[in-house]
């Protein structure tokens, strides 16, 4: 017995030295993409303000010894789909490592950036689809019609809830990262906002149950459905309704500004709340409270259609007060250049976009979208 006691020793001795997996983040964290030394860069970001660059830290980290080796992952796309196959307690383990060692308030390294020294790019570059729920907050049924039709509509509404309604959103050239322009397309002057919550997913399904629904997503970003309300010209094809027209202009899609892990969130459906300020006008706020289908109930339904895959994202609709409508300001507003927009998520973050024109473009043989004056009366 006295022989075996040094290896017990030595083994008790490795065990205390070597790092358990982590189980718990010191502090909470968002992840993002930026543009690092002129390369887009998967990061944490600590505190709202210090961007930690993963793949420099995994590196630092890995030269202990005692951590095992955990690749860095390649882009956002790869950080989502391996959160639950060791890359969270990776993670988890670089945020413990850094406060542990008073990275941030003493000697801070040189992976560690100050927000204002890098460039915020879109936090997945780019999401494989992006799925937007329309007309899903009771305050944005029929905006434009009179309070009386308004509350008829949502009585309606409420009493005949039905299934939900998506529809596809570009990505590549739709989304844009936080701060950069909003562009109004050349001779479309019916450009409208709506802000809203994007669920991003994290694990693949096919016909999720909404009971399980949250068990798929990664966490949330802060997102923004901007709109084309002019329509199609009149002629040629029959069809009225062109959703790609609404919703498919580049820079309508802004996404951030990081992603909040759903452990460091909390469920959407009883803390959401949601506003768009338009220079210092509050246009929108809401809460889940105004919602007609759940989170949940959406991604039911999307999956119910296509299978859901890690870094697709499911915005929630947005609610009343959209330019368009007339409930609030009694009057119709769209964005113009040289306005700058700002959508918030308590406990996300906020995105601002500042708004800035197309120019006219040249060379082409007639075949392309017309400006909206050239077809409404009176030029609106």
């Amino acid at each position: 017995m006295p022989a075996r006691l040094p290896l017990l020793l030595l083994l008790a001795a490795a065990l205390v030295a070597s790092p358990a997996s982590a189980q718990e983040s010191a502090e909470p964290f968002k992840v993002g993409t930026f543009e690092i030394e002129g390369t887009p860069t998967v990061a944490m970001v600590l505190r709202d303000r210090y961007i930690v660059d993963v793949n420099r830290a995994n590196a630092a980290l890995q030269r202990n010894g005692m951590y095992p080796v955990i690749p860095a992952p390649s882009d956002m796309l790869d950080l989502i789909a391996r959160y639950e196959y060791g890359m969270k307690a990776r993670l988890y383990e670089l945020v413990n490592h850094v406060v542990a060692n008073d990275m941030i308030d003493g000697t801070r390294p040189a992976w560690i950036h100050e927000l204002d020294e890098v460039r915020t790019l879109p936090p997945i570059m780019y999401p494989g689809k992006i799925l937007n729920a329309a007309v899903n907050f009771y305050s944005h049924v029929n905006e434009t019609g009179t309070d009386a039709e308004r509350a008829e509509a949502r009585r309606q509404r409420l009493e005949n809830r039905g299934v939900p309604y998506l529809f596809l959103k570009p990505s590549r050239g739709a989304v844009v990262g936080n701060g950069e322009p909003i562009v109004l397309p050349w001779g479309r002057d019916r450009i409208d906002w709506e802000v809203e919550l994007g669920a991003v997913i994290g694990r693949a399904g096919k016909y999720i149950s909404a009971n399980d629904a949250e068990a798929h997503v990664f966490g949330y970003m802060v997102t923004m459905d901007i709109s084309d309300r002019g329509g199609r010209p009149p002629g040629g094809n029959p069809l009225t309704s062109d959703w790609f027209v609404g919703k498919g202009h580049d820079t309508f899609a802004p996404q951030g500004p990081w992603i909040v892990p759903k452990e460091f969130y909390g469920n959407p459906m009883e803390i959401l709340r949601q506003t768009l300020d338009v220079g210092d006008e509050r246009m929108q706020e809401a809460t889940a409270g105004d919602m007609i289908h759940s989170l949940w109930e959406l991604i039911e339904y999307g999956s119910s259609i296509i299978t859901l895959y890690p870094g697709d994202v499911i915005n929630n609709g947005t609610s009343g007060g959209t330019g368009m409508g007339t409930a609030v300001r009694g009057e119709q507003r769209f964005l113009q250049v040289g306005e700058v927009i700002s959508g918030s998520i308590d406990g996300i973050g906020t995105l601002t976009m500042p708004v800035v024109g197309e120019e006219q473009p040249t060379g082409l043989t007639g075949a392309q979208l017309s400006p909206v004056r050239s077809y409404r009366p009176g030029g609106n």
